[in-house]
Parts: C-alpha cells; sequence; structure tokens
C-alpha cells in the first residue's frame, strides 16, 4: 500500500513540475532558447500556453519560461 501511495504521489509530483507548454509545445528551437540581443525583436509568447499554465499547471509555468518553451517558434 506504501509503494501505491508514494508511486501516486511521484506522478502528482511530476505533472505539477511538468508544464502545459513544454509537455504539449513540441521540440524547443535554439530561437526560442536564446535571449534576445539589444536591439532584437522580443520573442512572443503562447497564450495558450500561458493560460494553461495559469490555470493547470501554475508552478510548471516557471519550467516553460526556464526551457523557453512558453515562446513562440520562428517561423
Amino acid at each position: 500500500m506504501k509503494s501505491i501511495k508514494k508511486g501516486i504521489a511521484l506522478v502528482m509530483v511530476a505533472l505539477m513540475m511538468s508544464s502545459c507548454a513544454t509537455v504539449f509545445g513540441g521540440k524547443v528551437t535554439e530561437y526560442q532558447k536564446r535571449k534576445p540581443l539589444p536591439g532584437e525583436q522580443q520573442r512572443e509568447v503562447r497564450v495558450g500556453a500561458l493560460i494553461a499554465d495559469v490555470i493547470l499547471f501554475w508552478p510548471g509555468l516557471i519550467v516553460d519560461f526556464a526551457t523557453g518553451a512558453i515562446y513562440k517558434p520562428k517561423k
């Protein structure tokens, strides 16, 4: 019984520490990872992923910004 509870707790932590854009956004490109240099245009945020992160995965919002997955890929 303890192993089942530990397994459920591990799954819950994994879900909370993941994030919408990281899980569903696809591969993160170099453009998304790299911070814009002075004078370069700022990266656009994926609004849907941001809203889903705030509502469903609020601790994972940090993960999306840290990995760059929250930003739209370059066209």
